[in-house]
């Protein structure tokens, strides 16, 4: 006769947890967020100092490289392959993961078409680093961190480049904004409030601007006169898009022909499309 509770039998049974062995790297790195994570240059640079007078930007929400499906696939070559086709003088990209266990397909990327990177972690997710990145053909003078989180909800912040020479100087932003509107204001007040860039500034990001609100109010009256999904091109979804959300700003700049790269590409590689224009720099 069987004594032991059955309970017990199923328990004896079961196979042992498994410790996670990365969770003290994730907490270590929890705690310093937001931090600079990644600075590098190509090997071979292809391009002297910048800015130009005219330059041509692009932004682009990678959606952690897992294509537009999103969930836990691991496609990085499908934006890699978009980014290879913006090929313009500075690409801002947001939810750009550096992943723990795999190679970083960033840094693959910025040394294959020999762009300068800057990368900044803004929360730490399952699977690595998560934040925004600068890619850009010229040397950055300089890195800024801006924390851009207001509360327990969402970690926030953004990556700012500072590019200069003998003529002309310029501060480029990636970031992604938050979903609630209040949040929002107090984000761009940060950003346009640094007594870092305070000259001519263009913005760049996924500003999750799906309606007219304080902080696009705020963004019109530093940067252009746009303020809606009607005067914005529509970048999501990306399958079809109805939504203005990524967008590009500037100050002591006049952007122009801001339009949405739209490829059979593009429409794989996130669940956004990137937006495309030229910047020129005032005298």
């Amino acid at each position: 006769m069987d004594t032991e509770p059955e309970h017990q039998e199923h328990r004896s049974q079961r196979a042992p947890r498994q410790r996670d062995p990365l969770a003290r790297r994730r907490s270590l790195l929890e705690a310093q967020v937001p931090y600079l994570s990644c600075v590098r240059s190509p090997r071979i640079p292809s391009r002297p100092a910048g800015p130009t007078r005219v330059l041509d930007v692009a932004t682009y929400n990678v959606h952690r490289w897992t294509g537009s499906s999103g969930g836990r696939r691991w496609a990085p070559e499908l934006a890699c392959e978009v980014v290879r086709e913006l090929r313009t003088d500075i690409i801002a990209l947001q939810e750009v993961l550096n992943p723990f266990e795999r190679a970083n397909p960033l840094e693959r990327l910025a040394e294959e078409l020999q762009y300068h990177l800057a990368f900044v972690s803004t929360r730490i997710h399952r699977r690595g680093e998560l934040g925004n990145a600068i890619l850009s053909r010229w040397p950055m003078s300089g890195i800024l961190t801006v924390d851009l989180t207001f509360g327990r909800i969402e970690r926030r912040s953004a990556v700012a480049a500072q590019f200069q020479d003998a003529e002309d100087a310029v501060s480029i932003v990636s970031t992604h904004l938050a979903l609630v509107d209040r949040t929002r204001k107090r984000q761009v007040e940060s950003i346009l409030g640094h007594p870092q860039l305070q000259g001519p500034v263009v913005l760049l990001g996924d500003m999750n601007a799906w309606r007219r609100c304080k902080a696009t109010r705020q963004l019109n009256r530093e940067f252009l006169e746009r303020h809606d999904n009607q005067k914005w091109p529509a970048s999501f979804p990306a399958a079809r898009p109805v939504m203005a959300l990524d967008r590009i700003y500037a100050r002591g700049a006049t952007v122009s022909r801001i339009q949405v790269h739209e490829s059979a590409t593009s429409r794989r590689g996130s669940d956004h499309l990137p937006v495309i224009a030229t910047v020129k720099l005032d005298k």
